[in-house]
């Protein structure tokens, strides 16, 4: 009699393959570097600086200019967009059946993911900034969805890339 063993389920494979992508992401587009090369070399006036200047948002830095606050609520919003990716991830993959099926459910599933924790990410690291307010923080959210709504087909794709 043989014995059958189960496959590994996927959806694990599917939230980690879209929160390295996210990480991927927040470290190659939110770093200061990219930033300087982004206000020098583009245009605010075109579809293709505006893009990529929309992929700037999620910055991080080092920068000891900034108060210690600010530091710290840019920072932990990069790393809030990385760790809500995985949550909304897992929450939206949660077992083969019973999540988005399909193609457009594969890219919607990531990219709605990627979307919430952009906007969640902005929003609770507004709080910790010097000049908190509710409409900092409202502000910081809307930046988010337009973030997460630009960039987070890329998280969309990724997940398809590794749905079963």
């Amino acid at each position: 009699m043989a014995t059958t063993t189960a496959a590994p389920p996927r959806f694990r494979t599917v939230t980690g393959a879209g929160t390295i992508m996210a990480l991927i992401l927040v470290l190659a587009f939110g770093n200061a570097a990219y930033r300087d090369w982004v206000n020098n070399h583009t245009s605010t006036n075109d579809a293709g600086g505006f893009f990529l200047r929309q992929l700037t948002w999620p910055a991080w830095s080092f920068d000891t200019s900034q108060s210690l606050r600010d530091l710290l609520a840019t920072d932990l919003k990069a790393l809030l967009l990385v760790v809500l990716t995985a949550v909304f991830l897992s929450l939206l993959a949660v077992a083969p059946g019973w999540g988005f099926r399909g193609v457009l459910g594969a890219i919607i599933a990531g990219w709605g993911g990627y979307i919430f924790a952009a906007i969640l990410a902005g929003l609770l690291a507004a709080f910790l900034t010097v000049h908190a307010s509710l409409l900092t923080a409202f502000t910081s959210a809307a930046a988010g969805a337009v973030y997460g709504a630009f960039a987070g087909w890329i998280v969309g794709l990724t997940t398809l890339a590794f749905r079963r």
